[in-house]
């Protein structure tokens, strides 16, 4: 890097899914990883609930092509994380233990991340899709055999609110492009924003 020359932030890409995934059909696992692989592939870091099941499954995706995973723990420390939770600590580099429990956690884990997808989930998946949506993250929904992508499609046409950051796509690579565009599009914008000043100031 030339000197003078400001990096530009990594890409924070949270991925949001079940941990229990019993009721995600035989793809899950398969699109999971890709989707983690995607994401490491743009260059973005990874960001799960540090659980089981879909976000594992994108960690180890992300992790296999060289990317970085973080992940964000409702415990308050490893023993807990471990014993507590029964959560693991494989395919992650930097565990964060929020102690916030569940609920919490999800808050702190949007809000770190510039935008979140969303593959198979329960209804921890859908109140990470709530908070992202209240906040209003870039916000990519996975479609698959599941039918949690449907749920949030009702949602969001009972919500009486605009959702125009929010896509669906039924292809890893594709979502993962389009959520990733759409975040450089907002950094642009932010970036204008608060780089102008009028006259006289």
């Amino acid at each position: 890097m030339e000197l003078g020359k400001k990096k530009q932030r990594e890409i924070v890409i949270c991925i949001s899914g079940a941990a229990e995934t019993g009721h995600c059909g035989s793809e899950a696992y398969d699109l999971a990883r890709g989707l983690g692989t995607e994401v490491a592939n743009a260059g973005a870091v990874l960001v799960t609930g540090a659980t089981t099941g879909f976000p594992l499954w994108s960690a180890m995706g992300a992790k296999e092509a060289g990317g970085t995973s973080i992940g964000f723990s409702p415990a308050s420390s490893e023993r807990e994380h471990r014993e507590v939770y029964r959560l693991p600590v494989d395919y992650m580099d930097l565990i964060i233990y929020t102690g916030f429990g569940y609920a919490g956690r999800d808050l702190i884990l949007t809000r770190s991340s510039d935008a979140v997808l969303f593959g198979c989930g329960r209804i921890g998946t859908i109140h990470e899709f709530t908070v992202a949506f209240e906040d209003r993250k870039p916000m990519g929904v996975l479609q698959g055999e599941w039918l949690i992508d449907e749920t949030f499609d009702l949602i969001l046409k009972r919500s009486n609110r605009p959702h125009n950051n929010v896509i669906f796509d039924s292809d890893p690579k594709r979502l993962v492009a389009r959520l990733i565009e759409m975040v450089k599009r907002e950094r642009a914008h932010n970036h204008m924003t608060f780089s102008y000043r009028p006259k006289g100031e």
